[in-house]
C-alpha cells in the first residue's frame, strides 16, 4: 500500500494511492477523494449512507462505488468522550501533522494490513486545521457482513471455538507489538467465514513487550462484563496462550 499526502490550504488529505480512482498520477493537483467526501452530510445528501454504527462517533457505512467500484466504506469522524468533550467534541490541539490522530492512525492500519495483520484497509485520513486546533476523520474499507464479538456474545453465538480465534488473533497482534489501548468487545469484527478483525486503532502504538499486553486483556476482560459474558475470557486466555503454528 502506497499513502500519499495532498494539501489545499488547511486540509491535509492522505490516501491509499493504489486503491483510490486516479491513483498514479503526479502531482495531484486535484484530491483522489474530495474533502467533502469526510463530512457525514455529504453523503446524506447523496443518498449513499448505508448503515450506522453505534458509539461515540457515529460511524457510518457508505456505497462508495463512485469511488471504488463495488465498495463500501466505512466514515468515522474523531470525537472525544469524557469531560472534556463538553467543551469540545470534535477539536484536538494542534502539534503537527504527523501527530494528528487521523494520520497516526491511518499510517499504523496501513502499516499492520501490509504485514497480513487482519484490519480494514485504510483509505483516506483527512485532517482540517484551524489555527492551534484541528478536527479529522478516517475512511476505511468496510469488511463485508462483519458483526461485532459483542453482538455475537449477546445472541449466544460465540461458542468456544470462535472465542480461542479470538485470543490467538489478539496475540498475534501482541507479538507484532501493537497496544491496542480500547481492546473491547465492540472492537473484535466476525466476518461470515469466521475470522476475527480489529478495529479503531485510535491512540494504539507499536512498543516493545511490557505489562501493557496484561492491560490490553484486563480492558477486554472488562469489556465482557458488561455484555454478560465473563466466562468467554477463560476460552479466549485459551487462545490466547495456544502455542504459535510454525507457519503463522
Amino acid at each position: 500500500m502506497r499513502l500519499a499526502t495532498y494539501r489545499a490550504g488547511k486540509i491535509f488529505i492522505l490516501y491509499d494511492a493504489d486503491s483510490l480512482c486516479d491513483a498514479g498520477r503526479a502531482p495531484q493537483t486535484v484530491p483522489p477523494i474530495p474533502p467533502c467526501a469526510f463530512d457525514p452530510a455529504y453523503w446524506r445528501d447523496a443518498g449513499r449512507v448505508i448503515g450506522e454504527a453505534p458509539g461515540r462517533g457515529a460511524s457510518l457505512f457508505l456505497d462508495a462505488s463512485p469511488f471504488e467500484e463495488s465498495a463500501q466504506w466505512v466514515l468515522r469522524p474523531y470525537r472525544r468522550g469524557g469531560l472534556i468533550a463538553r467543551l469540545s467534541d470534535n477539536y484536538y490541539l494542534w502539534t503537527g501533522l504527523e501527530r494528528t490522530r487521523a494520520f497516526r492512525e491511518c499510517r499504523l492500519t496501513a502499516g499492520l494490513h501490509a504485514r497480513g495483520l487482519p484490519v480494514p484497509r485504510p483509505v483516506a485520513a483527512r485532517v482540517t486545521r484551524h489555527g492551534l486546533t484541528y478536527r479529522a476523520a478516517l475512511i476505511t474499507v468496510r469488511i463485508p457482513g462483519a458483526r461485532a464479538l459483542a453482538e455475537l456474545l449477546v445472541s449466544g453465538e460465540a461458542d468456544d471455538d470462535l472465542l480461542q480465534r479470538v485470543g490467538a488473533t489478539i496475540r498475534r497482534f501482541h507479538d507484532a507489538g501493537l497496544d491496542h489501548v480500547d481492546l473491547n468487545a465492540r472492537n473484535l469484527l466476525v466476518d461470515p467465514q469466521g475470522k476475527v478483525w480489529l478495529i479503531d486503532l485510535d491512540r494504539c502504538r507499536l512498543r516493545p513487550t511490557g505489562t501493557w499486553q496484561t492491560d490490553n486483556l484486563a480492558r477486554l476482560e472488562r469489556s465482557l462484563a458488561k455484555f454478560g459474558a465473563s466466562k468467554a475470557m477463560a476460552a479466549i486466555r485459551g487462545g490466547y496462550d495456544a502455542p504459535v503454528p510454525a507457519s503463522a
